[in-house]
């Protein structure tokens, strides 16, 4: 960890958006604009991002773009409403004027006067010697030529690869009423692969992807490059030979890593506080109770270095945290934002997030994965007579009131007699969140977080997220193909 100030090696300071006008005296005064009616909190929120992608397929570069985006939100709270005003003018006037708009939204009795701001010094979990706007595209080509071509090198049966590398970075400012002032810089970057396969009349595609807070030395790993190309083709040649599971209810075996999804659909969301202080969330109300087995520990973590799902503050000021959410299958607490504790009357978790400054943030995930158990993972597969063992997935849902959920695997094996044999493809996986985590018999000690690009969204706003877990069982699933 480093002192949290982002400064010499990449330019970023405390000062950075005085760059655009925005002074110490202009947030002063849009702070006291935003509270003049009366509120219970407020926050500013600024952001200045950029992003660029280049795309290669057929051998050409055929889409390369940067994008810009800059401007502020108010937020202003009175009790559980919420006001929300933003602006891409970052003059003083046109600010005050969306402060206003916050405010006549929600009105209050209750007034605050700003104190003196003071900024907030973090730790940094994604340093960077360079930033990604140095980065010329003449850099990014050879890279992604390089993927393709040993991309088809591998097997002849590859007839189509599709690569792209994307960038971005983030600075954003959060000021609060009690002098907060924190400014912090978020890289990100993701590298994918997709390849189309053709054995006879049967054609499949697949990808496989890696994303980080990281600058561009995460792609001079080698091995790195190497399982991002060899993944991206062994997942479709998978598909050429892989069938279809029978239908019906299954014990199911999670691999580690991706199968943290079931994680972050099936319990992640209804752990969010949003949903339990609105009494949504079939864990309202069940703090302090046994939810899973004893051998079950669920986290949200902020803090892992140069994780994709990783921040240094969230989008409301404050530092990220470990927060255990099931401990020894007893749950514990909840993902807060600063609304949410201060009905619940415990402190944030460092969970309040947002899209953009266009957004009001909320409580999201950051990193969510449960802890390794004491099996062995062949154990875990030699246990089960009859299921399925999954291993990648492409998207999934739930129903944050009833629990239920439903998550698609792309691939994975039949376990007969306690061995992977058939391999398996394109699967609904169904089930209830509280029933599928009291089912869950044993947990592997081979915890692994997966390297993926996973994105969440929820009520319209997309962030960047982290997920993971070890192999795990749980007892009974509905098991359904596709199409079947």
């Amino acid at each position: 960890m480093t002192s949290g100030k982002i400064d010499a090696p990449i330019g970023i300071g405390d000062d950075y958006f005085e760059r655009f006008g925005v002074s110490h005296e202009a947030l002063a005064k849009v702070l006291s604009a935003a509270m003049a009616r009366g509120a219970d909190d407020c926050d500013l929120f600024f952001e200045h991002a950029s992003s660029t992608a280049v795309v290669l397929s057929d051998g050409i570069v055929n889409r390369a773009f940067t994008g810009v985006d800059l401007g502020m939100g108010i937020r202003v709270v009175v009790g559980d409403q919420v006001g929300y005003a933003y602006t891409e003018d970052l003059d003083v006037g046109a600010m005050i004027d969306a402060a206003k708009i916050a405010a006549e939204i929600a009105q209050g009795t209750r007034s605050i006067a700003p104190v003196a701001l003071t900024p907030r010094r973090y730790a940094d979990r994604y340093p960077v010697g360079r930033r990604w706007e140095a980065v010329g595209i003449e850099e990014r080509i050879p890279l992604i030529r390089g993927w393709e071509s040993a991309a088809f090198a591998r097997d002849p049966r590859i007839e189509k690869v599709q690569v792209s590398l994307s960038d971005s970075e983030r600075v954003l400012q959060v000021v609060r009423p009690d002098g907060r002032l924190c400014v912090d810089y978020q890289p990100m970057t993701t590298a994918f692969v997709a390849c189309t396969a053709i054995d006879g009349d049967v054609r499949e595609s697949g990808a496989y992807n890696v994303s980080s807070r990281s600058d561009m030395t995460f792609y001079q790993d080698a091995d790195r490059c190497e399982r991002l190309v060899n993944k991206a083709v062994d997942r479709t040649l998978f598909l050429l030979t892989a069938g279809k599971p029978p239908a019906g209810e299954l014990p199911v075996v999670m691999a580690a890593g991706a199968s943290g999804i079931l994680l972050h659909e099936a319990i992640g969301h209804g752990l969010e506080a949003d949903f339990n202080r609105k009494r949504v969330s079939i864990y309202a109300d069940r703090i302090g109770q046994q939810v899973a087995p004893d051998t079950v520990t669920i986290v949200d973590d902020g803090t892992l270095d140069h994780a994709r799902g990783a921040i240094n503050v969230d989008d409301e000021g404050n530092a990220a945290e470990n927060t255990t959410l099931i401990q020894n299958g007893v749950l514990t607490g909840y993902l807060h934002d600063e609304i949410s504790a201060r009905h619940f009357g415990v402190p944030s978790t460092g969970s309040g997030r947002r899209e953009s400054f266009r957004h009001a943030p909320m409580p999201r995930m950051r990193a969510t994965y449960m802890l390794a158990g004491p099996h062995e993972p062949e154990e875990i597969i030699r246990s089960v007579k009859k299921g399925i063992y999954c291993e990648t997935f492409a998207n999934g849902q739930v129903q944050i009131g009833a629990g239920d959920f439903a998550f698609y695997m792309r691939q994975g094996y039949l376990i007969e007699d306690g061995k992977l044999t058939q391999p398996i493809k394109d699967v609904n996986i169904i089930g209830n969140g509280p029933a599928a985590l009291e089912q869950i018999e044993m947990v592997g000690n081979d915890l692994k977080l997966d390297e993926g690009g996973w994105t969440c969204g929820k009520e319209g706003q997309s962030v960047p997220v982290s997920q993971g877990q070890p192999t795990i069982l749980v007892s009974n699933l509905t098991v359904g193909g596709i199409g079947a």
